[in-house]
């Protein structure tokens, strides 16, 4: 399967977006700083993004992207394809050539394989990996606070060895 840093990164890019738009359109130079990709293949990404209409940008001060439809209606697969990364696991790209002008004996498995793969990604959304994102920063949270709390009883308990 071909999921390469594309794929990868404009799924990345998603989330983040998606994770940040409530306090209005978002900037790919923050994506950037974030998540540690390049601006300008942010841009290049986030182009091909737009074609696709999965984000919008917005103009001037305060300006950058926002996600073009609800996060329920954008799944990983469409974001893959939208960069142009094919899931693809045959050698010859579904063009059954793979052995001289013919099909390997294992083409049928690869193909197979392709359409597991592409039926999972389009069934998982934005929503749901932003929804799986914001547990574990709950979860996160929760401990700090439970540390925190168990510090402060301690202390409490014991003032002399403050």
């Amino acid at each position: 399967m071909r999921l390469t840093t594309k794929g990868r990164f404009a799924v990345t890019a998603m989330l983040d977006l998606a994770l940040r738009e409530a306090g209005g359109p978002v900037t790919l130079s923050g994506i950037s700083e974030r998540q540690q990709i390049s601006l300008s293949y942010l841009e290049q990404l986030f182009g091909k993004l737009r074609r696709r209409e999965l984000v919008d940008s917005v103009r001037g001060p305060g300006g950058g992207y926002c996600l073009a439809r609800p996060s329920s209606e954008i799944t990983v697969a469409a974001i893959i394809c939208a960069v142009d990364e094919p899931i693809d696991a045959t050698q010859c790209g579904g063009k059954e050539n793979c052995l001289e002008e013919h099909r390997c004996m294992t083409h049928d498995l690869w193909s197979g394989l392709n359409a597991t793969i592409f039926e999972f990604l389009s069934s998982v959304t934005l929503a749901q990996l932003v929804e799986k994102q914001q547990e574990k920063l709950r979860r996160r949270a929760d401990a700090a606070n439970v540390l925190v709390d168990a510090r402060n009883v301690r202390h409490s308990e014991f003032p002399a060895q403050r």
